[in-house]
């Protein structure tokens, strides 16, 4: 028997938040712990997404990484991320010389890298409007400027109260999915029930990129060894489907949602991309755009894990909430959507 889907949606359009605001890239699986769910929904996610953009008519390009070591030290760095990679399943990176190297990408001055053939780009549009395409040929519905307000528990499902442009709209379901992003705490703490000590912290972690105009100095992704505190993934070179390289996402902790790209970052990311590409022209970077990590631990603290809490954790049937889906989210989306799903589908 069928279900109803309604997906409710604060903003006057889907996807202007985390979804939009990051590199689109397809992840390999590379860089998490093993076992974590991101490594496992990375990998996984991966495996579905590209057959799913295949089907569904979505832009993308398998167009490869290198992740680079300027020194020595940063090739153990690159031994280890190669030995995690493989413990999470990912068995196709290589290792580059320099002479390979210069051949592949001549702008760059690196003394080695690990190769990932398995990684792409995608639009991300492209990707959610297929999904939405998915969802409402199936009888599913989108409402817009909609925010939750208030749920309440009942013994079978939630009524969920909401405001839609300063009119009351109530419903009820029998399950209920809270993936807001940046706003999935605020939803869970107006639960009935959820206790509030599985609510974790926000930390507003935001990424600026900046645009590199003119002709593109790369013909796939350049990635530097990873942040040592695992905030982020370095400030890289990301190509979009048209050709245009933009840098960043660098790391930036911040007190409010504010998506302004600001020029004092702009020095530290010159700074940073100059490690492994000392011909950088600074005239040709513009501020590009920027997106906010929805993290749940404190700048200097270890990374966390996505966390993923059904009824064995909060104790409410039917409910699953989504906290700290940052990067890999995007390549792991479907693989989350099969781990929800799963998680429903058992009552946990």
């Amino acid at each position: 028997m069928g279900q109803e889907v309604l997906i409710v949606e604060s903003a006057s359009g889907f996807g202007e938040g985390v979804s939009s605001r990051n590199s689109e890239v397809i992840h390999a699986g590379i860089y998490y712990a093993a076992a974590s769910l991101k490594a496992k929904l990375c990998v996984r996610g991966k495996a579905l997404l590209y057959p799913f953009c295949e089907s569904h008519g979505v832009s993308h390009r398998r167009i490869g990484k290198m992740i680079v070591a300027t020194n020595a030290g940063e090739e153990e760095q690159l031994e280890s991320i190669r030995q995690r990679a493989e413990a999470n399943g990912v068995r196709d990176l290589h290792w580059l010389g320099s002479e390979e190297i210069r051949r592949l990408e001549p702008m760059l001055d690196v003394v080695s890298a690990l190769w990932s053939p398995s990684t792409g780009i995608i639009s991300a549009h492209g990707l959610m409007t297929a999904l939405l395409g998915d969802v409402e040929r199936h009888g599913g519905v989108l409402a817009t400027q909609c925010r939750v307000v208030k749920v309440e528990a009942l013994d079978k499902g939630f009524n969920v109260h909401c405001n839609i442009e300063g009119q009351a709209y109530d419903f009820h379901c029998l399950r209920l999915v809270n993936a807001a992003g940046l706003g999935a705490q605020a939803v869970a703490r107006n639960i009935e029930g959820m206790p509030s000590s599985l609510c974790p912290p926000l930390v507003l972690c935001k990424g600026n990129y900046f645009v590199y105009e003119g002709a593109a100095p790369f013909k796939h992704l350049i990635y530097p060894v990873p942040e040592k505190d695992g905030a982020g993934l370095g400030v890289h070179a990301t190509i979009d489907l048209g050709g245009q390289v933009r840098f960043g996402p660098d790391v930036e902790y911040v007190f409010d949602e504010s998506y302004d790209v600001s020029m004092l970052r702009l020095a530290l990311s010159i700074a940073a991309i100059k490690r492994y590409f000392p011909g950088l022209d600074e005239r040709r970077l513009s501020p590009g755009y920027s997106g906010i990590r929805p993290k749940i631990v404190a700048q200097g603290e270890a990374a966390a894990d996505f966390m993923i809490q059904g009824e064995d954790e909060h104790g409410l049937p039917g409910l699953v909430n989504l906290f700290g889906i940052e990067s890999p989210g995007l390549t792991a989306s479907l693989a989350i959507a099969e781990f929800v799903s799963e998680r429903l589908q058992a009552g946990s």
